[in-house]
């Protein structure tokens, strides 16, 4: 594989392939803040500082895995008329796809995608194996098929305030769209997605995170689980976590267990 033959024996980055790399769901609404719990993750971790060969651990998105549209849907999605946070718009087949050979130490290539035209673009994202690997999205635990291959889910939980403040600012600064539209299309198709689709998946989560990257207390912790993970020293059981030091139950102060009612 392309990523084994760059780590030599003796070089940090070096992997126990015998040991399946540790899959981590990250779900939430639309500008929640999942991308940047991850980057945070990875920082408090130092793996942003090692070069991406040597990384432990790895960040992948669902915004990568949007079909390829036919050219009556990108008619639709120019005019703001295409449901993006649909099951459907997302490319299931491959993310599992892509999962699996993660799964197997696989070295996998991710598609790059515009979303000023909407569409892949020709280059993809070389992703090397990692120990741990951090997958965020929307929908990330809709489908049954994917959520069961998540070892640990997360679900992002923003108020929806913030998220749509977020949104319109990140789409006019970065995907060249106008308020209005930005606007229309979460009146028509995020709020409704986000209430029909990815707010009850929330009961899947292991761990939910209130008001995401600013929850410092439930960042740390998560960043000791993997960290004991990296170590070899944590395991899951169905009713929390056992680590070196003993058995630690799911839920701690500023982290929400998905067995409270919500």
């Amino acid at each position: 594989m392309p990523g084994d033959s760059e780590t030599k024996p003796g070089d940090p980055g070096q992997r126990d392939r015998h040991r399946q790399p540790f899959l981590i769901g990250v779900a939430g609404g639309t500008a929640s803040g999942k991308s940047s719990v991850c980057n945070k993750i990875m920082e408090l971790l130092g793996q942003n500082e090692i070069d991406h060969h040597q990384r432990q651990v790895a960040i992948l998105s669902q915004d990568s895995f949007y079909k390829v549209l036919t050219p009556e849907h990108k008619a639709k999605a120019l005019k703001g008329q295409f449901n993006f946070d649909h099951p459907d718009a997302f490319d299931n087949d491959l993310i599992i796809e892509t999962l699996w050979d993660i799964k197997e130490g696989k070295t996998v290539h991710i598609p790059v995608y515009d979303f000023v035209s909407h569409s892949r673009k020709e280059e993809t994202v070389t992703v090397y194996p990692a120990d741990v690997v951090l997958f965020e999205g929307i929908l990330m635990f809709y489908s049954q098929e994917i959520r069961d291959l998540f070892q640990m889910k997360l679900f992002v939980d923003t108020d929806a305030d913030t998220r749509l403040s977020r949104r319109v600012l990140r789409d006019i600064s970065e995907r060249g769209r106008d308020l209005e539209s930005i606007l229309a299309q979460y009146i028509n198709f995020v709020k409704p997605a986000f209430e029909e689709f990815c707010l009850p998946t929330k009961k899947y989560a292991d761990v939910i995170i209130p008001r995401g990257v600013d929850n410092t207390v439930a960042i740390n912790l998560i960043v000791q689980h993997i960290q004991d993970i990296l170590n070899g020293g944590l395991t899951k059981r169905p009713d929390g976590w056992i680590n070196g030091y003993g058995f630690m139950k799911q839920q701690q102060p500023g982290v929400e267990s998905s067995s409270r009612p919500h």
